[in-house]
C-alpha cells in the first residue's frame, strides 16, 4: 500500500489487531473497543488462547462492525501464550495449523460469518520469519484447508514469499508497536526497546514507514517493503489508545482505513 520515498502513497491501508485472546472467564485486552477502531481482527483459535465462546463473541461483533476476520493459529501453549519455542516436525505443524483454521471456519460458519485470512501467531511466526521450510509448511496448510484464504504475512520475510509461492493472496504486514532489527525482523521481545508503548511515537513511526514504503529499524536503517496492513497488538496496556492514535494520524493524512480482505458478513 505504499511506494518508495518521493512517490505517491496509496490512500488506503488495513489496520489489524489480534483478538479473542482470553480463555474461559479470563480476559485479555479489550476486544470490543479494538473492534471499533481496526478494520481486521485476527482471532485466536484455542491453542495459544481463545475458546469457542470467545471466538463466537468476537465474530458477532466483527460482523456488526464490518471488520474482516482472520484465523490466528499458533503453538499449543496456553501457559506461555504461544510465545515460547516448541519442537514439532513440519508435518505436525501443518496439521496443527489446519486444525486451528478448521476450528475458526466452523465457529464462524455457526455465527454467520466468514474467515477471510490466516495470520500466524507468536513464536511460530517468529520461527517462520527465518526458517523458509516452516513458512512453506504454514502456507501449504492454509492453502490445503481453503485456497481462497488470504495470508497475512510479516513483510519482507519467508512468510511473504512462501505464501505467494503457494498461490495464496498475500497481504504484507508491519508492526506498529514492535521494534525491528537491521535485517527487517522483529526484535526479540526480551531485547531492550523491543515493545513500543509511546502512542505518539508509534503513530509517527507508522506514518514514516507508510510514507517511505520501508520498515524502519531501531538503528534508523530503512528496509524497503510493501505494506498492506498495520498491526497494533491488543494484549498490552494502552493498546486501545495506541490504535486510536495510529488511526487518527493516518486519517489526518488522508489515508483511509479499510480491510485488505472481505469483511466478516457472509
Amino acid at each position: 500500500m505504499s511506494g518508495p520515498q518521493g512517490e505517491s502513497v496509496s490512500l488506503s491501508v488495513d489496520l489489524n489487531c489480534d483478538c479473542g485472546e482470553g480463555f474461559g472467564p479470563y480476559a485479555m485486552g479489550d476486544d470490543a473497543a479494538m473492534l471499533e477502531i481496526v478494520s481486521s481482527a485476527s482471532v485466536a483459535c484455542g491453542f495459544h488462547a481463545g475458546d469457542p465462546q470467545i471466538m463466537a463473541a468476537v465474530f458477532a461483533t466483527a460482523r456488526e462492525k464490518g471488520v474482516a476476520l482472520g484465523a490466528h493459529p499458533g503453538y499449543p501453549d496456553l501457559w506461555g501464550f504461544g510465545r515460547r519455542p516448541q519442537q514439532f516436525s513440519l508435518g505436525e505443524l501443518e496439521r496443527l495449523i489446519a486444525y486451528q483454521i478448521g476450528a475458526a471456519l466452523g465457529v464462524a460458519a455457526l455465527a454467520g460469518c466468514r474467515i477471510s485470512y490466516v495470520k500466524i501467531h507468536g513464536a511460530l511466526s517468529n520461527l517462520a520469519m527465518v526458517e523458509r521450510d516452516v513458512a512453506r509448511a504454514l502456507a501449504h496448510a492454509t492453502k490445503a484447508v481453503d485456497r481462497g484464504l488470504s495470508f497475512l504475512a510479516i513483510a519482507g520475510t519467508p512468510l511473504e514469499t512462501e505464501g505467494a509461492a503457494a498461490g495464496l493472496d498475500v497481504a504484507r504486514e508491519i508492526y506498529a508497536d514492535r521494534a525491528y532489527t537491521d535485517e527487517g525482523l522483529l526484535a526479540p521481545r526480551a531485547a531492550p526497546g523491543a515493545v513500543l508503548t509511546d502512542k505518539d511515537a508509534i503513530a509517527a513511526r507508522v506514518l514514516a514507514m507508510i510514507g517511505e514504503g520501508a520498515i524502519i529499524a531501531q538503528s534508523g536503517k530503512r528496509i524497503a517493503a510493501a505494506i498492506d496492513s498495520i498491526c497494533v497488538h491488543g494484549d498490552h496496556h494502552g493498546a486501545v489508545a495506541t490504535a486510536k492514535q495510529v488511526r487518527t494520524r493516518l486519517e489526518a493524512k488522508g489515508i483511509r482505513i479499510a480491510p485488505f480482505a472481505a469483511p466478516a458478513q457472509k
